[in-house]
């Protein structure tokens, strides 16, 4: 019976001393709270702490950067540009008092920071033109021909006076105070992407597919017009090619015809009864078949080869 006793003592006693006893990681910072209400400042030095056991209790809070990811929501530039926008941020509980008492969880604190940060951010980008928030400064650009003869490049002719890092920093210059009554420390925001909403999307996709084939249409008519420069050159060139070879042809002809003539002359001239005969007979052969009938009287020229025939 001692024995049970004296071990019921041990484990309330161990109970007692486990609840008495707590400790803070490096990464984080506590807040001790009796029947709900504070008890004295944060505790931010890591190791082994004690408290009065079921009376206090420890709220553990982070001490590291945390990150805070807003929603995209559709927003208009001053110059009636209707985009979507997602902002992200950087913070971190500095006052964990404060914290505890305006805010307590990490949860209500992102629901804090989604109503100013996005509040805010919707007042100065309104009131800055699309070219500013998606520039950051006005460095010279380079932009092909193509760019350059489209209608976006008037678009980037326009200086800007802002830009988007100093539109961003002035986000964080006005939403820092505000946070601050929480707790926190906001460390930065960022503009993390921006697009147009799907409308306006549709009609810039048209435009830049408008701009794309008028570019292509400009390279057709270039080729087309190199092409039938290349052909007339190429037809040209096989004209004079051919007029030459022609010509070259019509001069062997000539010769060859010459010196036929003059063979054939210098051959019947020798003999001028046998070229006739000759003609004659070719006459015959032209003239002659089965399918023609010929009338003639036998004192005719033409039948003087056949009268001595027997």
């Amino acid at each position: 019976m001692k024995h049970k006793s004296l071990l019921i003592i041990i484990f309330v006693a161990l109970i007692i001393i486990f609840n008495a006893l707590y400790i803070i990681d490096e990464k984080e910072q506590v807040i001790i709270t009796q029947f709900g209400d504070p008890i004295g400042g944060a505790i931010t030095k890591a190791g082994l702490h004690a408290k009065i056991p079921f009376i206090h209790k420890v709220h553990f809070f982070e001490k590291r950067i945390l990150e805070w990811d807003g929603d995209p929501k559709q927003i208009p530039t001053s110059d009636k540009r209707y985009i979507w926008l997602d902002t992200f941020s950087r913070w971190k509980i500095v006052n964990p008092l404060k914290f505890y008492e305006t805010t307590r969880y990490e949860s209500q604190a992102h629901s804090r920071l989604d109503d100013i940060i996005s509040g805010i951010t919707r007042d100065v980008i309104s009131s800055n033109k699309l070219l500013e928030i998606v520039r950051n400064s006005n460095r010279d650009m380079v932009f092909t021909q193509e760019y350059e003869e489209s209608s976006f490049a008037d678009v980037a002719q326009e200086t800007i006076k802002n830009g988007r890092r100093v539109i961003a920093d002035s986000i964080l210059t006005i939403a820092k105070p505000q946070i601050a009554e929480y707790g926190i420390e906001l460390i930065d925001v960022r503009l993390k992407r921006l697009n147009y909403n799907q409308e306006v999307q549709l009609k810039v996709f048209d435009r830049m597919i408008s701009e794309r084939e008028k570019i292509a249409a400009k390279y057709r008519s270039e080729g087309e017009g190199k092409s039938s420069e290349i052909l007339g050159k190429m037809k040209k060139e096989l004209d004079e090619i051919q007029s030459e070879a022609y010509e070259k042809a019509q001069k062997i002809k000539g010769k060859a015809d010459a010196n036929a003539i003059q063979i054939y002359a210098n051959a019947y001239s020798r003999d001028s009864d046998f070229y006739e005969f000759l003609k004659t007979l070719e006459t015959y052969e032209n003239t002659i078949d089965k399918k023609n009938t010929i009338i003639m009287s036998t004192d005719s020229e033409y039948y003087k080869f056949m009268k001595g025939l027997k």
